[in-house]
């Protein structure tokens, strides 16, 4: 495209759109960082209530991303087809073994996060540089928003300290570079070409239906959060006012005159000792319990456990006297969540990866479609039992036990391939004894020149 249409471009369309998703990240960000207040109190409530509704203001929504996102963690890729081990190489280059925890975090809050892969990682033009992107500063536009693999354009806004901004404008060619003043005029810079047939961003949305929609774990479930904020609130007005037996005393005679008794009204101290005649009644009104409040707090979280999918444990924290069959059937939906986010994120990983192959010429890996993402396991279970099933699988299904060694709870691939290597160089007595009879054998059935 020519320099007149590229900036036509970004400031009739992409900058607007851009604009319009960035409102709609922001306000999901300061939701599940607890910079909007869910408590909505009228203005003539006083200093007390509303410091109350601050009180009550707990950050729910951030805890269903984060015990999301805490069961999503790759390890490595696979294929049944052949040696893919180099495909790997640029996740760990550039840091994605850390860096995935934020972009699966960004995806989960709000349903799409990118990532870009263009040449040129740390000065070496054939080794492919992977960048994560929130939506709060970056948008891809597609042609078909749930059918196409890869965009059309994509655009991102770095603010500068002086409040102009630079835009990246991505497509198939280039990646071009524009300032934007703060009156709204828009000025071309520069371009740098990368020639790879395809706009370089890939979407990761777990939730991505058929219309090109992509919620997030936070917008459906505001409302949710707003009722446990407000059952909490409600309970913390009780609590401040109304959480102490009142004393009354009647027909007590008052010694003082009307001023001093106007002054002395409501004045009681808890150790206070009230002295009267023999007419004179004394009798206390009951506080108002907080049984029903604190019953209906934990109904509201279990409405939210059940609508986002969330382990019941994770939002309340209770877990007393708990049989770990009972535990695996809590998360049973937690972990179907799970399954289903890797199996839309684990396209999204592939897709990256084929992408960097591209940038650094493997071009078998970048026409690879078999490979799939390998992840740790999350599953709530004891060392033990994991290794009692892992040594079924062995022994009674003949799985390879080396191909099972990934599948224990803390361990990695790259730990699994240590002891690969390990394993290779200090063969046990079994199998030195059995090495030995092969080669007998071998030996015995060659003929005899």
């Amino acid at each position: 495209m020519k320099q007149s249409e590229i900036i036509s471009l970004a400031r009739e369309n992409l900058i607007p759109e851009l604009k319009s998703e960035q409102a709609r990240a922001a306000r999901i960000d300061k939701i599940v960082r607890g910079k909007t207040r869910l408590i909505r109190v009228p203005r003539s409530a006083g200093v007390e209530k509303r410091e109350l509704a601050k009180l009550a203001e707990s950050p729910w929504l951030r805890l269903v991303v984060r015990a999301g996102t805490q069961m999503l963690r790759a390890e490595g890729c696979y294929s049944a087809d052949r040696d893919v081990k180099d495909m790997w190489a640029p996740w760990d280059r550039n840091g994605f073994d850390r860096r995935q925890i934020p972009l699966h975090e960004a995806s989960i809050e709000h349903g799409t996060a990118y990532v870009t892969v263009l040449p040129g990682l740390a000065g070496a033009e054939h080794q492919a540089a992977m960048t994560p992107y929130s939506p709060m500063e970056f948008l891809a536009v597609y042609g078909d928003a749930s059918d196409d693999e890869w965009p059309m354009y994509a655009i991102r806004e770095i603010v500068q300290p002086d409040g102009t901004a630079i835009y990246r404008v991505y497509d198939e060619r280039a990646v071009y570079f524009l300032g934007a003043a703060k009156n709204g005029a828009v000025e071309f810079i520069e371009e740098r070409v990368h020639d790879l047939g395809v706009t370089p961003v890939v979407r990761y949305s777990p939730s991505l239906d058929l219309l090109g929609r992509a919620p997030g774990d936070v917008e459906p479930f505001v409302e949710t959060a707003r009722r446990i904020c407000k059952t909490t609130y409600d309970r913390l007005l009780v609590q401040h006012y109304n959480s102490w037996r009142v004393r009354t005393a009647t027909k007590l005679d008052q010694t003082t005159t009307d001023e001093d008794i106007e002054k002395m009204k409501m004045k009681l101290a808890h150790d206070d000792v009230l002295v009267g005649d023999a007419d004179t009644e004394f009798d206390t009104l009951d506080e108002s319990p907080l049984t029903g409040f604190n019953e209906s707090h934990e109904s509201d979280i279990e409405d939210l456990a059940a609508l986002s999918q969330t382990s019941t444990t994770a939002l309340s924290g209770k877990m007393v006297n708990v049989s770990a069959d009972a535990i695996t059937e809590a998360k049973a939906s937690a972990y179907a969540k799970r399954d289903e986010a890797r199996v839309t994120l684990g396209a999204s990983h592939s897709q990256t990866l084929r992408l960097a192959a591209l940038v650094e010429g493997r071009m078998e890996d970048a026409a690879d479609y078999t490979v799939r993402i390998s992840w740790a396991d999350t599953d709530t279970r004891t060392l033990s039992q994991a290794i009692d099933a892992l040594g079924k699988a062995a022994t009674q299904l003949g799985v390879p036990e080396q191909k099972l060694w990934t599948m224990i709870p803390g361990v990695d691939v790259t730990r699994a391939a240590e002891w690969e290597r390990y394993a290779a160089e200090h063969p046990t007595p079994e199998q030195v004894q059995a090495d030995a009879y092969a080669a007998d054998v071998a030996r015995q059935l060659t003929p005899a020149q």
